[in-house]
């Protein structure tokens, strides 16, 4: 049977989703096959994750961590694995990671298809030319690409793959599964509107920007009066200490800690808005997880999510990401009125086919579709 690879550092929940999906879709024509390289991710402090139903899952390297594979060994057992398989249809993901790169151009020069999946946009940090032409390199082994967002499109376009070669919907998870561990309605039904709180769900790291969420929040006090609500910071990361202390004095901040998927639908559940001010976010898969549960979003325009799942006065509030002041306002607003919030949780369901991974599943025909069948 027709054999489709789908190839990650270590499967999520996000991950997963999209596999079990194209399993579905691809029941009876094609068998889904998953290659994580190992169990334990050194990133996101994801818990491993089962076997899959509709797919099977492979997992290359499953008492290491990711640090400890060096790239040789990485192309090697990713090579194999695909080989062993008789796999001729490869997706994989970190084309800058050099295990990866040495993977995709002896698949191509093996005769297989290879793609790549990503979702990192231009205008993610300053870019330097010779860098820039280095990376033009790196994309020679691939045929088509599947990315998170149409600036995602444009930066690809930019390191010369063609257009025809490029389908969105990357960056898509299953909003069901979201809703099913919330073990509440999504908003604007569920938790009242007075008993909700503010969060974010990020790691602590510089680019995710949550001082700014911090000093938003305290300005946010000020004019809520009597009864602010409480601000819940979701996550964990090396600039913990530096947040805590930052936002020491400041009534109604809770540390949460990082929380696996179930607990983040709940927190979800019971939020009145997730605030996401990233300097630099690819896209930021936690705003599907907001729309699974109709829950508005106060983020900045980095995110690659705007292009497709945000409208700015639709289902949420974009905002530049130094733009304290903003963002305090528009919390104001969604605290003190409950007829603009339930606006914005109704419109949430507005932007629920892009970001549900029947988008991801389009998007894996499309490119399939692009390129044409393996000789």
């Amino acid at each position: 049977m027709r054999r489709l690879v789908f190839a990650w550092d270590q499967f999520g929940p996000y991950h997963m989703d999209r596999l079990e999906a194209l399993g579905r879709h691809f029941a009876g024509r094609a068998e889904i096959v998953g290659i994580e390289l190992v169990r334990y991710g050194e990133i996101y402090g994801w818990a491993p994750t089962g076997p899959g139903h509709a797919f099977r899952k492979i997992t290359l390297f499953p008492e290491q961590g990711r640090r400890s594979v060096p790239p040789l060994p990485h192309a090697a057992a990713l090579i194999r694995a695909c080989h062993a398989e008789g796999a001729r249809e490869i997706f994989l993901c970190d084309f800058q990671l050099p295990g990866i790169f040495l993977s995709a151009l002896a698949l191509r020069l093996l005769g297989c298809r290879v793609y790549i999946m990503q979702d990192s946009k231009f205008d993610d940090k300053p870019r330097r030319l010779t860098r820039e032409f280095a990376k033009w390199a790196l994309y020679r082994p691939y045929h088509a690409a599947l990315v998170g967002s149409d600036r995602s499109k444009s930066y690809l376009e930019f390191l010369g793959m063609r257009s025809s070669r490029i389908a969105v919907g990357y960056d898509a998870i299953a909003l069901e599964r979201i809703a099913g561990r919330a073990g509440a309605a999504p908003a604007p039904d569920g938790m009242p509107h007075a008993e909700r709180h503010f969060t974010a769900i990020a790691r602590f790291v510089p680019q995710k920007n949550l001082a700014a969420a911090i000093d938003a929040y305290a300005l946010y006090r000020l004019a809520a009066g009597a009864a602010p609500r409480e601000l819940h910071l979701c996550g964990a990361g090396p600039l913990e200490d530096e947040l805590r202390g930052r936002a020491e004095g400041i009534p109604g901040i809770v540390f949460r800690g990082f929380l696996q998927e179930a607990e983040i639908a709940k927190t979800l559940a019971a939020s009145l808005a997730l605030l996401l001010p990233s300097i630099e976010e690819p896209f930021g898969l936690v705003v599907n997880e907001a729309i699974a549960l109709g829950v508005p979003v106060i983020l900045s325009h980095s995110c690659g999510a705007v292009d497709r799942i945000v409208r700015s006065g639709v289902n949420g509030y974009v905002v530049e990401p130094d733009n304290v002041e903003g963002m305090a306002h528009f919390m104001t607003l969604l605290d003190r009125d409950v007829a603009e919030w339930r606006r914005l949780a109704v419109n949430a369901q507005q932007f629920r086919a892009d970001a549900d991974v029947g988008a991801f599943v389009d998007g894996v025909d499309r490119v399939v579709a692009m390129v044409g069948a393996v000789p």
